[in-house]
């Protein structure tokens, strides 16, 4: 989850001739490892000792595979959630943005450390212990199942198309490194991902993540010594000599980067996404609701937020190589453009280290794509299988129909992901744009449904939605190339750049914040309002089409039930 638009399909005809034959089989062999591992995870985490525990903490066959029995301990659970975030995009991502903005940019690294360790700090004990099956329960729970299934809209736009990113940056690197075609190295990396899950649900996917994220560290960290010793590479000893720039009188290290005055606001609104936005998706509350207990919950929060930050540092560092390489010195034989950027972590792997080397590298990136590929596919059809299924289309499934309809959806889900990032060039940018309605649309509800649910009813929410949703679409869009109507302060009107392009106007002011906020306090305002209306007036209470003042009072009812339920998993 990194600021890097991923195009799977530019990359240099004359790269095809790196072709290896031996990095092939390697890379085929790793791929079995990992099917395998994947198939026979029932046998290693489903031990008979727990059988008795598990069948108290998951009603039936549907959930054991959703939540692996809820009885992921702190060493698997500490592995999965972080893999699960260090994704193809991630490692890919962040070196680019070092290369192309500086550090001061790079913001996905702290960002969502921060957000995992917000997340532990202020949602993973409430959530478990109220023993919710996905994020969209106590939505569904405080609003109502068809309107809860609103939300799914944002969490599903965003967990798909993050997955489809992150397949198109495999299939860039594939394409660098052996020669191989996007499209059969995106079709073959999602199917082995898919088949694994499709079997054991989130048991295969957490017992891969731990095979995955150690092949990360040890793949890339491995690499950067080739990297930093070849002879095209000359890293200045003085940070303060990181590559030195001027510009317009003022010298700054490009390694750094540098924050201009008018560009605070969108550094602001960008940091503030990342730590906030970063909480509401279902991959990371997977991994809660399946951990043994509220103190595992936690735990595997902070621990992988550490996990999240320490994953960045061998990309911060292969982004420094890169901008201190001599390309045109190397086989490469030019210099790197601009547009290569998002290549820098497969071109250093190939043109600075050994054959075998790369082709260790290589498996780091393809272990990052597929560790966070599995936990987005698996989490986004977990929640169309309950939330939207089982809850609002088909209340009579047995266990059986759920668990097949659970497949089904996993696949589709894949099929989805994969036709996205063969057909579509700016996966990252549509990504971005999901990300920031996660933020603005859901964050803003799920923080009142577990916080404050007296604060909130159905006449808020929708209120709240509603008007977020139309000030976002107001605010203009470079990636879907549309200006925008409504203009905030320091707004950059559209125009030509020096290359005769045009450039669509941009937003400098915090927008995605203030319309976040705006969304939390128009829910408070109508939803008071609405109370004292019907309290009020109570000859009003039968135009209450949405059932508030019902709801309202069997509200403390339901949360004391489920808190009193919830107390056997402390």
């Amino acid at each position: 989850m990194a600021d890097v638009e991923v195009d799977p399909i530019d990359v240099p005809d004359k790269l095809e001739k790196k072709l290896n034959v031996v990095g092939m089989v390697g890379l085929i062999v790793f791929y079995l490892i990992i099917f395998f591992a994947g198939i026979l995870s029932h046998k290693v985490l489903r031990r008979k000792s727990r059988k008795d525990i598990r069948k108290t903490q998951v009603e039936n066959e549907t959930e054991d595979m959703m939540l692996a029995g809820r009885d992921i301990n702190y060493f698997v659970g500490v592995f999965t959630m972080t893999a699960t975030w260090v994704g193809g995009g991630y490692i890919n991502g962040t070196a680019e943005s070092v290369i192309k903005n500086g550090l001061v940019w790079t913001q996905a690294p702290i960002g969502y450390s921060i957000s995992l360790f917000l997340g532990g700090l202020f949602f993973a004990e409430k959530m478990r212990k109220r023993k919710f099956v996905t994020m969209l329960d106590p939505l569904q729970e405080k609003y109502g199942k068809p309107l809860g299934a609103l939300f799914y809209i944002p969490a599903f736009s965003g967990e798909i198309l993050w997955s489809a990113s992150i397949l198109a940056a495999l299939g860039t690197s594939l394409r660098v490194i052996c020669g191989i075609d996007d499209t059969t190295s995106i079709i073959a990396s999602a199917a082995i991902a898919m088949t694994y899950t499709l079997f054991g649900g989130l048991y295969s996917v957490a017992f891969t993540d731990v095979f995955q994220l150690i092949c990360i560290f040890f793949g890339l960290i491995f690499a950067i010594p080739f990297m930093a010793t070849s002879h095209n590479v000359d890293i200045p000893l003085r940070s303060s000599n990181l590559t030195m720039f001027m510009d317009q009188d003022q010298t700054y290290s490009k390694f750094f980067g540098k924050l201009d005055k008018e560009d605070a606001g969108v550094w602001v609104d960008y940091a503030i996404m990342l730590m906030l936005g970063g909480i509401p998706w279902q991959a990371y509350f997977q991994r809660v609701l399946s951990a043994r207990d509220v103190s595992v919950a936690k735990t595997l929060s902070f621990i992988a937020a550490f996990g999240c930050f320490s994953a960045a540092i061998p990309s911060i560092v292969i982004g420094l190589i890169t901008m201190n390489t001599d390309w045109p010195g190397t086989d490469y034989g030019e210099m790197l453009l601009p547009k290569d950027y998002k290549l820098a972590v497969p071109l250093t792997l190939l043109y600075l280290t050994p054959p075998a080397v790369a082709f260790i590298g290589l498996g780091a990136v393809s272990a990052a794509v597929m560790s966070s590929t599995d936990s987005s596919i698996l989490g986004v059809s977990t929640m169309f299988t309950r939330n939207v299924f089982v809850n609002v289309i088909y209340q009579k499934a047995s266990d059986k129909q759920t668990i097949w309809f659970l497949r089904g959806t996993v696949f589709v889900n894949t099929v989805i992901a994969m036709i996205i990032a063969i057909c579509v060039k700016t996966v990252y940018g549509l990504y971005l744009i999901c990300s920031d309605l996660v933020f603005i649309l859901l964050f803003p509800h799920l923080v009142m449904v577990v916080h404050f649910p007296k604060l909130t009813n159905k006449y808020g929410m929708l209120a709240g939605f509603t008007v977020a949703l139309i000030l976002r679409a107001l605010s203009g869009e470079p990636v879907l190339k549309y200006n925008a109507i409504l203009k905030f302060p320091g707004y950059l009107e559209p125009h030509y750049d020096e290359a005769n392009v045009y450039q669509y106007g941009r937003q400098r002011f915090p927008f995605r914040n203030l319309i976040m906020i705006l969304n939390f306090l128009i829910t408070l305002s109508v939803t008071f309002l609405s109370k004292k209306l019907f309290a009020k007036y109570p000859d009003l209470q039968k135009y209450d089409i949405l059932d508030a003042v019902k709801d309202q009072e069997t509200d403390k009812r339901e949360r004391l039930q489920n808190e009193k339920e919830g107390e056997e998993c402390i």
